[in-house]
């Protein structure tokens, strides 16, 4: 092999590489998902939901009481024309309940096609970016009745643990069973 004819094999070689090496860095930063989350603050702990889901934030005001409706289940309001369920999360989590203040604000998040609901929450925090591979999975607890139900995972953002909540299985713990849902739970 002549000189000239092994330099340009060294040249292949190293442009070869030099294109795996920008494959495998372009490889790891399409692997990093990132899923962003809509944060809130409930008796000093912060949680999360799925922006997605999240419709808009408005400030507390009065709320029509249903009788007879779940305990978490405040009332109604009416948004532009339609009605909207308003939960207390304290009351979901089974927190103390404190006088709501200039802070307090109602989430209002998209719970499936036809219907939204409003969450009442101690304050807003922010929007903010977590890669999924950041995201723990809730650690045990027992007892039904806990949080742990409503919690899809946790992680750490600025060295502040963020309780990720799953908006569905939270508002499905209230909210009642169409009469397909039901016959579907019982396999008819």
């Amino acid at each position: 092999m002549s000189l000239n004819a092994a330099a340009e094999h060294l040249k292949t070689l190293q442009a070869g590489q030099k294109a795996d090496s920008e494959r495998s860095r372009r490889a790891q930063q399409e692997e990093i998902v990132y899923h962003q989350w809509a944060t809130f603050r409930v008796d000093d702990e912060l949680y999360g939901i799925d922006v997605m889901q999240v419709k808009e934030v408005l400030r507390f005001s009065e709320i029509t009481p249903v009788p007879g409706a779940d305990s978490a289940i405040l009332g109604i309001i009416n948004l532009r024309g339609n009605v909207v369920t308003v939960i207390d999360t304290r009351r979901m989590f089974g927190l103390p309940l404190v006088p709501y203040d200039d802070d307090t604000r109602v989430i209002v998040v998209e719970f499936n096609e036809q219907e939204v609901i409003g969450l009442v929450v101690d304050s807003v925090d922010e929007v903010i970016n977590l890669p999924h591979n950041d995201v723990d999975r809730a650690p045990n607890v027992s007892g039904d009745d806990s949080t742990k139900r409503f919690v899809q995972g946790v992680c750490y953002y600025n060295n502040i643990l963020i309780i990720l909540l799953d908006l569905t299985k939270m508002l499905l713990s209230i909210t009642p069973l169409s009469e397909e849902e039901l016959k579907a739970q019982r396999g008819y």
